[in-house]
């Protein structure tokens, strides 16, 4: 076998239609555009979402809450996953990524209380839960906010 005997699988290509070339290809004159109106012309047609006038989808719909795009959004670690860690280390945010129980960190760490720890440790976090801060402490480490 030769690469000029090669061939796509029948049926995964298809020739494109040539639009415009005369009245026997079934694609003159208007090119399968009609007769005249809006989506017959050039650069014609409407933007995404257009309804012919009536209000809008979106538009209709009620909207609540409030959505922040200034929020810069934390990560989220359990007190059960730093008992990964040797008892006395310090524990960060390039820690965590270092041991793989983060994968990204752009903003920083919440440390939440879900779990225990047995551990001394003295985490670094941008915020702690109440719970979170309890367990570190009650375990002899400490809470520190960066």
């Amino acid at each position: 076998m030769y690469i000029n005997d090669l061939s796509p699988v029948a049926g995964s290509t298809h020739v494109n239609k040539r639009k415009g070339r005369g009245h026997a290809t079934g694609n003159g004159k208007t090119a399968g555009r009609g007769h005249k109106g809006q989506k017959a012309r050039s650069g014609g047609g409407t933007r995404i979402g257009f309804e012919g006038g009536q209000m809008p989808l979106a538009r209709r719909i009620p909207k609540r809450g409030f959505n922040n795009i200034f929020a810069k959004p934390l990560e989220f670690v359990n007190v059960s996953a730093l008992d990964k860690f040797e008892d006395g280390a310090v524990v960060d945010a390039q820690a965590l990524l270092d041991a793989g129980i983060l994968s990204k960190c752009k903003y920083g760490v919440k440390v939440l209380g879900n779990g225990d720890i047995t551990k001394k440790l003295t985490v670094k976090a941008a915020a702690f839960s109440e719970t979170a801060k309890q367990k570190i402490e009650a375990a002899g480490g400490k809470a520190e906010v960066v």
